[in-house]
């Protein structure tokens, strides 16, 4: 839902006022909500707003907590698609890890995976150790996808 500014409510609010008594009614407001998409129920309608009619400073609250809503559910659905790219992303990359597809990533196979990327250095070999100790929250060891996800999140913030 794009923002008008207000002369364009006005001009919207001046056709749905037929009688130009300067108050439009639910019904009125839920005709013009059907028309772009936004149904909703009378009633719903009803208890958001507590009126049966509006004027038009109450109209103009109303567009701007509709556009208010809009954007915060667009914020939200956006967040989503990111949080669902980066679940993807780190379920792939701990799969990379995860050599032998136990669901668990041991020291063995950290070493491994990190020598084939040129990152290990032998006279370290406690380092691999002492990186899944410092995440294994439930000290069994290993790290299992939880684990290994907060180690992302945390190196990368």
């Amino acid at each position: 839902m794009s923002t008008l500014n207000e002369n364009h409510i006005q001009r919207i609010f001046d056709k749905l006022d037929e009688d130009g008594d300067g108050l439009v009614s639910l019904d009125e407001v839920k005709e013009l909500l059907d028309k772009i998409g936004a149904c909703t129920g009378i009633d719903e309608l009803q208890s958001l707003v507590g009126k049966t009619s509006l004027n038009f400073i109450d109209f103009l609250f109303f567009y701007e907590a509709m556009v208010k809503k809009n954007n915060e559910e667009k914020i939200k659905e956006d967040n989503n698609i990111i949080d669902n790219s980066l679940e993807d992303d780190l379920v792939e990359a701990f799969k990379v890890f995860d050599l032998n597809g136990d669901g668990f990533i041991s020291c063995e196979e950290l070493q491994k995976v990190l020598s084939r990327l040129g990152l290990w250095d032998e006279k370290e070999g406690s380092d691999c150790k002492n990186m899944i100790h410092m995440y294994d929250t439930n000290l069994d060891g290993v790290l299992d996808f939880e684990e290994f996800k907060n180690m992302m999140l945390v190196s990368n913030s």
